[in-house]
């Protein structure tokens, strides 16, 4: 054995290593711009309407819930207009979504129930005195409105920003 046969060796294996790493980059190339502006269409349309300073923050969606109603809502605000609000002052509606409970009767509400005695079919909730007591912390924040007869709904108004707040927490 020659001592140029380990160099020769290494060499080859250095060429297939090089080869197959130039495949891997050609094949993980960063997107495009087109890709980009696609990936980000919202987003984009948002910074060409939005004022220059500051950016703005947008919520929409068009949905149409399990139990067939379809709602579209869009909100737009600029930046600094929630920079300037009282954080705080949005506790209460938020605490209303702060309990098991409660997010499982407004999905139920969304899915296929309108009464108390609906949800209370499924089991899971407690006694209907608790239902009520849930519903009317939901009724109270604006997340579910009280249509009489013991029979709930959510506000078209309202399904949108819940699936967005809902998309916005970690799973």
């Amino acid at each position: 054995m020659s001592d140029d046969d380990p160099v020769r060796e290494l060499s080859q294996r250095v060429a297939q290593v090089e080869e197959r790493l130039a495949a891997l980059e050609s094949s993980a190339a960063p997107p495009s711009p087109e890709t980009q502006e696609e990936i980000f269409w919202a987003l984009e349309a948002l910074k060409q309407r939005a004022p220059a300073s500051g950016g703005s923050v947008l919520m929409a969606g068009a949905v149409t819930v399990p139990k067939g109603h379809h709602a579209e809502w869009q909100m737009q605000v600029a930046a600094s207009e929630l920079f300037e609000t009282d954080f705080g002052a949005r506790a209460e509606s938020l605490s209303a979504l702060a309990h098991p409970v409660r997010l499982r009767l407004l999905q139920r509400l969304l899915a296929d129930a309108s009464t108390v005695e609906e949800i209370l079919e499924a089991g899971d909730f407690g006694t209907s005195g608790q239902v009520y007591h849930h519903l009317r912390q939901l009724v109270a924040a604006g997340w579910a409105t009280a249509l009489g007869s013991g029979r709930y709904e959510i506000p078209p108004a309202r399904i949108v920003p819940l699936l967005v707040i809902l998309l916005g927490v970690d799973r």
